[in-house]
């Protein structure tokens, strides 16, 4: 799209001047076919890293409905295709529309919270990752994000001091299919438990808030440290 090309040359150059971004696992954004790309969201400025710094221009991109009211949010969302979400009930019109543009092969870009972060911490996930990865077969990419806040940005700005953004992506991975019935909603817990666990293991412990305390995230900081993987521990 050429909205995207434009806003990159604009906005990289942008992102340099006023910010370092450490970012390691790049390689695992796929360069063509779907996947989701499920992140922690702490600040506005999360989802603009992660259509800014990738080279694909084929995301989908879901946002808030409250962001209709603003025009310029109306404007710049028309212009990537974005799909607005209504996060109070089940819209199931926007998911089958995400999910006919990523059987087509576009990526996904998800906050599985649903919201920023007011604690600056790891919220409670939504179940809505896991079940359009199901549903589209897609591998599942963990992204753990910090020094995004909206707080410490602001701060940083004003005392002209740059920001430092780390970002950690993490190796694809697979859901197993859903089982029918009962089970089914077992399933969505756990497996929205299982990608929480691999971002909460890529944060710094502090801002693991809800999964500090999940016994899979110092199994999957073992498996990372055994694979080589710098794991932040303060």
């Amino acid at each position: 799209m050429e909205f995207i090309r434009l806003a990159r040359a604009i906005v990289r150059p942008l992102l340099r001047a006023i910010s370092y971004i450490d970012i390691v696992g790049l390689e695992n954004i796929p360069a063509t076919g779907t996947a989701i790309v499920a992140s922690n969201h702490l600040g506005r400025l999360d989802a603009l890293l992660a259509v800014i710094l990738s080279d694909r221009e084929d995301f989908v991109i879901m946002i808030a409905e409250k962001y209709q009211k603003i025009w310029f949010w109306r404007w710049v969302m028309g212009e990537l295709d974005a799909l607005w979400l209504n996060r109070y009930e089940a819209d199931f019109q926007t998911l089958k529309t995400v999910i006919k543009r990523m059987k087509s092969g576009q990526i996904l870009g998800i906050a599985p919270e649903g919201t920023r972060s007011k604690t600056e911490a790891l919220l409670e996930a939504k179940e809505g990752t896991a079940y359009l990865a199901v549903k589209t077969n897609a591998a599942v990419i963990p992204i753990a994000v910090w020094g995004t806040e909206d707080r410490a940005v602001v701060q940083r700005l004003l005392h002209f001091r740059k920001l430092i953004v780390h970002v950690r992506i993490g190796e694809p991975y697979t859901l197993p299919p859903m089982p029918r019935g009962k089970e089914r909603e077992t399933f969505l817990h756990d497996q929205t438990d299982e990608l929480m666990c691999h971002i909460a293991a890529m944060l710094p412990p502090k801002y693991r808030g809800h999964y500090a305390d999940h016994p899979r995230v110092p199994e999957l900081i073992n498996e990372m440290l055994k694979n080589g993987v710098v794991v932040t521990q303060s």
